[in-house]
């Protein structure tokens, strides 16, 4: 079958490929729409589905905005997907997707929701997108906890990638759901800052630098480009305040008040993990719901 293949001529291979594609997108398992349903659509990773390590997919801060606006939550995001992964890798594990969330239909995760939200256009009414976090992650800390030497150089690299997946995602969602509908794009707490409690005070220092001058400037640029909202949910959650200024936290002792504040809302510090408790969703929900 491979030398097959490869005896095609190059302009049909990939007339084949694209066929397959989109068969597959077609018979992508999607959710029973009534006429009258007023569809939200969650992009992303494990903070668009909604992960806890307490006891996986939740629902997060997307099922808390459908409940209170009154939409019909299509959840199509997946744990641990880069933005290169939601526009190239098929398909999304079970114990990776968000609770209910629709089959892909054996391609990634944009062509999977874009062949829906082409297909609903007129009941959209909102999209949100939270990718990026597992683009740089792999850049801070080294194998020893520390901050990595090639912290920078490798984080501008990896910011440099999420823009381009970012404006190509964006313009295939703007033009399946037209100028008008809200498209919302989201970045994340400082869960870097959990470090402190570890002792790690560099890490956490370095972190603050990281999300105010290179990651959440990055997105802010390119969902405004796309004429999306950009929610930083970095600021929300206190992650810009001064390291300077302390506070007495019951499990923790005098740490920094943006410290305090991301291990009340995250479990970076009670499990060294980065998502958010329910509190943590919920305060991202409020941030999505007036913006």
């Amino acid at each position: 079958m491979a030398v097959i293949w490869a005896s095609l001529p190059r302009h049909f291979s990939r007339i084949v490929t694209a066929l397959a594609v989109v068969l597959a997108s077609a018979c992508a398992s999607t959710p029973a729409i009534a006429a009258a349903d007023r569809i939200y659509v969650s992009l992303g990773d494990s903070y668009a589905a909604g992960y806890q390590p307490t006891g996986g997919p939740t629902g997060g801060f997307a099922a808390q905005v459908a409940a209170r606006s009154g939409l019909r939550l299509v959840n199509y995001g997946c744990s641990g997907v880069t933005s290169d992964g939601m526009l190239n890798d098929p398909g999304c594990r079970s114990d990776a997707a968000a609770p209910g969330a629709p089959s892909y239909g054996g391609v990634p995760q944009a062509g999977a929701a874009l062949a829906f939200l082409r297909r609903y256009r007129a009941q959209v009414s909102l999209v949100t997108i939270v990718v990026g976090g597992n683009d740089v992650r792999p850049c801070l800390l080294s194998e020893d906890g520390g901050v990595r030497p090639d912290a920078t150089a490798c984080a501008t690299a990896a910011v440099d990638r999420l823009r381009a997946n970012l404006a190509s995602l964006l313009a295939d969602v703007r033009a399946a759901v037209g100028p008008d509908v809200r498209v919302i794009g989201l970045t994340y707490p400082d869960v870097y800052l959990g470090e402190w409690v570890r002792g790690r005070h560099d890490v956490a220092v370095a972190s603050v630098g990281f999300f105010a001058n290179v990651l959440n400037p990055a997105l802010r640029d390119r969902y405004a480009a796309a004429g999306a909202t950009f929610v930083d949910v970095t600021a929300a959650t206190g992650g810009y305040g001064p390291l300077g200024e302390t506070v007495v936290d019951p499990g923790y002792g005098t740490v920094p008040v943006p410290v305090a504040r991301v291990c009340a809302l995250t479990f970076a510090c009670t499990r060294d993990d980065p998502h958010p408790t329910d509190a943590g969703y919920a305060a991202i929900a409020d941030q999505v719901l007036t913006s």
